[in-house]
C-alpha cells in the first residue's frame, strides 16, 4: 500500500471525474519509501490535453500558479501542501546548458515513455491514485532497496549538465553507490567541460540541497572527484591529507550552508574563484572569510582580529565550525567585542567616519586587556 495525504482525494476525484488519470510521481514517491517526510508532492496528470484545461479545474482549490506553464507545470499551494502538477511530455535537446530544451506535451505518452526522460531510476516511480497501483517500469524500488544510483536513459541523461551535481547530492543524500555507467557518463561529460555550461545560481541549488540534506555529504564529493577530478572545481584539488580532513570534518558538523561551505573552503586556496562558481552573494563569502579569519586567529594565538568582521558574527554557528576543523573554542568568548557604537552614542560620541577606526582601537585594548590580564581601559 502506498499512502497519501487523503485530503488531496477533494482535487483528485474532481480531475478523475473529468477523465483525468492522475499519478503521483517522482521524489515525493521515492521519499515514502524511505519514510521521508514531504510537504512536496508531483503530480502527473495524463488524458488532459491542454495546460489551459488542467488549471481550469484546479482554480477551485487555490491560486494556481502557472510560472511553468512553458514546461508544462502549475504549482498549488493546497492545505500546507505544495503540489506540482505537470502533463506529460517529452524533452528535445535544442541548445546548450540545462534549460536548452524545447518541451512537447503529450496527454497520450505512456506513464513508461513519459518517465523515461527522467535522471535516475529511483526517481520513476509512481502511484496511479484510481487503480490503487505502484508504476515502477524502471525498477526504481529494486535500485533504491540495493542502495544503488542508476541512470534511466543514457541517451537522454548526457543532455543535462545539471545531473552530473544531481548525483552527487544524490549519492550523499540517500548514501547510494553510483552505478559503474553513471560514472563512466559523468566522466565523459566532465571531459567535454559540460559543467561550464553551467550558471551558478543552479550549481549552488545542488550544493544547498548536498549540504542541509546529507548527513555524509562527503559521499557526494567523493563521487564528484571521481568523475570530474576537479577539472572544473579545480579549488577543490588538495592533497589526501587535507581532503580526508576536510571530508571527515563536513560530515561531523551542522546541517548549514555557511558551516558547511566554510569548512569546505577552509584549506582551499582560492576560495572567492570557488564561491563564485556556486553564487554571486557577496553576504555568502564574507561569512566565510570570517569564520576562516577566526579561525587562523585561535589557531595562532594571534591577537590581529577585527573588530568589523566580528561585531555581528553568530558565535554559537562560529563554534560549531571551530569544532569541525578541530580548532579550540575555549577562547572564543574572550574575543567577542564588549562596546559597540551604540554604547559610545551613549555617553556622547556623535558618529562620525573615525567610528570605526576607534572602535578598532577599543576593540584591540580588550584583546591585549584579556590575554594579559590587565585592565587597560
Amino acid at each position: 500500500m502506498f499512502n497519501y495525504p487523503q485530503k488531496l482525494d477533494k482535487i483528485f476525484n474532481k480531475l478523475i471525474a473529468n477523465d483525468a488519470k492522475v499519478i503521483i510521481v517522482g521524489g515525493y514517491v521515492r521519499d515514502k519509501i524511505l519514510d521521508i517526510a514531504s510537504l512536496d508532492i508531483d503530480i502527473e496528470i495524463y488524458n488532459i490535453t491542454s495546460f489551459e484545461k488542467l488549471q481550469k479545474l484546479l482554480e477551485e482549490f487555490g491560486n494556481v500558479n502557472n510560472v511553468g506553464k512553458s514546461f508544462g507545470v502549475c504549482k498549488l499551494d493546497f492545505e500546507g501542501y505544495k503540489l506540482d502538477f505537470t502533463l506529460p511530455r517529452i524533452d528535445n535537446k535544442t541548445s546548450s546548458g540545462h534549460t536548452g530544451f524545447k518541451i512537447e506535451i503529450d496527454a497520450n505518452l505512456t506513464y513508461e515513455e513519459a518517465s523515461s526522460r527522467r535522471d535516475f531510476t529511483i526517481n520513476t516511480m509512481g502511484y496511479d491514485v484510481s487503480k490503487k497501483k505502484m508504476l515502477d517500469p524502471f525498477y526504481g524500488v529494486q535500485d533504491l532497496n540495493n542502495k544503488l544510483l542508476k541512470v534511466v536513459d543514457e541517451q537522454k541523461f548526457v543532455q543535462d549538465p545539471l545531473r552530473i551535481l544531481r548525483a552527487m547530492q544524490f549519492c550523499a543524500r540517500f548514501e547510494l553507490k553510483p552505478d559503474t555507467k553513471l560514472i563512466t557518463l559523468c566522466k565523459n561529460m566532465c571531459q567535454n567541460n559540460i559543467l561550464q555550461e553551467l550558471p551558478n545560481e543552479r550549481i549552488f541549488e545542488e550544493f544547498n540541497k548536498l549540504f542541509l540534506k546529507a548527513s555524509k555529504p562527503s559521499l557526494g564529493l567523493e563521487f564528484l572527484k571521481a568523475v570530474d577530478n576537479f577539472s572544473f572545481f579545480t579549488e577543490l584539488n588538495m592533497d589526501k591529507r587535507e581532503w580526508d580532513f576536510t571530508l571527515k570534518a563536513l560530515d561531523a558538523c551542522k546541517k548549514d550552508i555557511i558551516i558547511r561551505l566554510a569548512v569546505l573552503c577552509y584549506k582551499m586556496y582560492h576560495v572567492e574563484s570557488f564561491i563564485a562558481k556556486l553564487t554571486n552573494q557577496k553576504n555568502i563569502l564574507n561569512q566565510i572569510k570570517k569564520y576562516h579569519h577566526v579561525a587562523k586567529a585561535l589557531s595562532t594565538s594571534s591577537l590581529n582580529l577585527q573588530y568589523a568582521i566580528l561585531k555581528d558574527t553568530n558565535f554559537d554557528n562560529l563554534s560549531i565550525f571551530l569544532k569541525a576543523i578541530n580548532v579550540s573554542t575555549k577562547n572564543l568568548q574572550t574575543i567577542k567585542p564588549t562596546i559597540h557604537g551604540k554604547d559610545l552614542v551613549k555617553v556622547g560620541f556623535k558618529p562620525s567616519s573615525e567610528f570605526s577606526k576607534l572602535l578598532q582601537l577599543i576593540y584591540e585594548i580588550q584583546l591585549i586587556s584579556t590575554a594579559t590580564n590587565r585592565n587597560y581601559c
